[in-house]
């Protein structure tokens, strides 16, 4: 399991939002130049690239949240 360089305890949660709302921001500005080429192309490339950064996101969210029950069950409960 990886962990941050700054050790914060998260894994790489800081560094996978910022990848992940970066593929968000590069598919918006791909979009906005699609529409003002005239390109179907590159606006459906930008549509994918903004779904699938959101896609990831609420993945990594729901993987914290899982983990942060999971600490807490192990808190109450003991391992």
């Amino acid at each position: 399991m990886r962990r941050d360089p700054l050790g914060s305890g998260e894994d790489m949660g800081v560094f996978n939002r910022i990848r992940n709302r970066s593929q968000i921001g590069r598919g918006r500005v791909k979009q906005r130049i699609g529409r003002a080429r005239g390109s179907q192309r590159l606006q459906a490339e930008g549509l994918a690239d903004r779904v699938s950064g959101g896609v990831r996101q609420f993945g990594d969210d729901v993987a914290s949240e899982f983990r942060k029950v999971s600490r807490g069950i192990e808190r109450k409960f003991g391992r």
